[in-house]
């Protein structure tokens, strides 16, 4: 239980947290619009849909004021990286910034159904009651306005009838104009946010997700007209609606019951999401500036499989092990930022990415370094790069344990790249500071061909583990689950021989997937007692089955061995 707590409990407790306080906003909201004098004409002539339209409204104001706050990626790598105000825990929680977002962002949706559904029965049933035929209540309230020194109650001042008059509202009224634009800007938004489109199609992803500015500057002034109505305070004084609403004939002719005052509700959503925009507006200047200084590409290697080493130098930059960068080159797109781990250690002079060419924007920039041509490419001929980061990610805390699992698919190996060169760099300089006493690294890949440019990195790592005497330090298991029947012949040839055919190291390439389970097991019986941290950068169903067996293998004891399980996100 006390490791089912620390793997998913802070997050659960987040998530409870946030679905109470929408729960409880939804509720109170409800209650304000459906039960107070103030609003019974109001209700009248809207019915329940009234509280129906406020209620999610209110939710929606505190959404938006969170959707920002987890993409505020500058903020959260220096709350990260504070030591003073975030311990291991909540630094786990802020890697799951970007599943935040979304849940927010599925929220603000649901939300803006219901709000634009109940606003649609609003409209319809205010339309209605102006062309009402006279002598009922709600055509005596919606014909309040029409006087001099009478105040309105039923925003549509017109007498045209349904549909025509629900279109007027539509695309004549503020309230109308910028909620038919946020609604369609936050459904582009939502669509093009799948994995499919992000993955395939990025540039629509990029693009689209920028609507955002439409839909906060529409979100803002949407309530500026006022439509939602009221009865005022001083009114309330003089007419009880409760009782005067039974003699609606006699408004202003008995003292008891004078015509009612009415007043719009002043826009509130400004107030909700103006600190988290100043934020925002913030983080998009610092990233501006820091994109803006000089970025030199010192080498450019052309790894097989597609796969290109850029080393850069920039002035001033300072990275930790696993961190990320967003990347631009201008000579390709000047407006889309792509997200990078960094293969590169602390240690070294320079900072470097892997870019595996798998679209259109990674094949640009495969041309516009020359990888595409023969000849050698002259470094002035290189193209420009912008660098925004670096970020924080959850292998950062990779030097906080005794002893760590690393699991990387495919490209997703590129942070432990930066892990495992940093562990050779304080080996070959002084470990005796080191906290961290035992790797498992698992690497699990499809081609034969994308091992190659990790493959020497390994090798120095394995060398110089075994001249400091200290070859249990690493152990490390390579999976190639894809291979045919020819590669099948060669593995089994060649199998005999002292390093393997592969990757050319000591330890052999296995062929299919591991045994989670038994990995698990045989890694907690030899580390009892101890915390061991799970780190990952792979796909999500890897992600739920190590997260499982993170749970499932750790002691309810608070002495027994706990796996701490940890993914990237960026």
């Amino acid at each position: 239980m006390g490791n089912w707590v620390e793997n998913e409990g802070l997050s659960i407790f987040v998530v409870i947290v946030w679905l109470g306080l929408n729960v409880f906003l939804f509720w109170w909201y409800y209650l304000v619009y459906d039960v107070p004098p103030k609003f019974f004409y109001t209700r009248v002539l809207l019915g329940r849909a009234l509280a129906l339209a406020r209620a999610p409204a209110a939710c929606l104001n505190f959404n938006c004021m969170l959707i920002l706050l987890p993409v505020c990626r500058n903020l959260l790598s220096f709350l990260r990286g504070s030591s003073a105000c975030c311990s291991t825990r909540i630094r786990r929680q802020l890697d799951r910034n970007l599943t935040f977002h979304k849940m927010v962002a599925w929220m603000i949706a649901l939300h803006t159904a219901i709000h634009t559904i109940a606003h649609l029965f609003n409209v319809e049933w205010s339309v209605q009651a102006r062309v009402e035929e006279k002598g009922t209540l709600a055509a005596v309230l919606s014909g309040l306005g029409d006087k001099p020194h009478e105040s309105y109650v039923n925003f549509f001042r017109q007498t045209i009838a349904n549909p025509i008059g629900g279109l007027y509202v539509a695309f004549t009224y503020l309230a109308g104009i910028t909620g038919v634009v946020i609604t369609l800007a936050l459904i582009l938004i939502i669509t093009s946010s799948t994995k499919t489109i992000r993955r395939s199609y990025f540039e629509v992803f990029w693009y689209t997700h920028h609507l955002f500015v439409i839909f906060f500057i529409g979100l803002v002034i949407h309530g500026a007209g006022r439509i939602v109505r009221g009865q005022t305070a001083e009114s309330l004084a003089e007419h009880n609606p409760e009782i005067c609403h039974k003699n609606f004939s006699q408004w202003g002719k008995n003292e008891a019951c004078p015509i009612p005052q009415f007043a719009g509700n002043p826009p509130m959503t400004w107030k909700w999401v103006v600190g988290p925009m100043f934020l925002y507006l913030c983080e998009r200047l610092v990233r501006f500036w820091r994109s803006q200084q000089k970025v030199v590409i010192t080498k450019v290697v052309i790894h097989p499989f597609k796969t290109i080493e850029l080393q850069m130098m920039k002035k001033g930059f300072k990275m930790e092990v696993g961190q990320y960068i967003f990347v631009k080159c201008p000579a390709v797109s000047r407006l889309e930022w792509h997200p990078f781990t960094l293969t590169s250690a602390p240690e070294e002079d320079y900072f470097s990415i892997h870019v595996r060419i798998v679209g259109d924007w990674t094949e640009g920039l495969f041309n516009a370094c020359g990888c595409d041509k023969q000849e050698f490419q002259e470094a002035w001929k290189l193209p420009k790069i912008a660098v925004d980061g670096p970020f924080g990610t959850a292998s950062e805390d990779v030097f906080s344990y005794e002893t760590v699992m690393l699991v990387g698919a495919g490209i997703g190996v590129t942070p432990f790249a930066s892990v495992l060169k940093s562990v050779w760099y304080k080996y070959c300089h002084d470990a005796t500071n080191l906290k961290l006493k035992k790797i498992y690294f698992y690497w699990l890949c499809r081609d034969t061909h994308a091992f190659e440019w990790f493959a020497d990195l390994l090798q120095s790592l394995e060398a110089q583990m075994q001249e400091r005497n200290n070859a249990d330090f690493l152990s490390y298991n390579i999976y190639l689950t894809g291979w045919d029947e020819s590669q099948a012949t060669h593995f089994v040839v060649h199998h005999e021989e002292e390093k393997d055919v592969i990757t050319g190291l000591k330890q052999k390439t296995l062929y299919g997937r591991p045994n989670w389970e038994n990995e698990f097991k045989t890694i907690a019986g030899k580390h009892p007692g101890s915390r061991i941290g799970v780190f990952l950068c792979g796909p999500e169903g890897l992600a739920d089955t190590l997260n499982k067996q993170s749970i499932s293998n750790s002691e309810a004891d608070p002495r027994g061995v706990h796996f701490i399980f940890n993914k990237e996100n960026f």
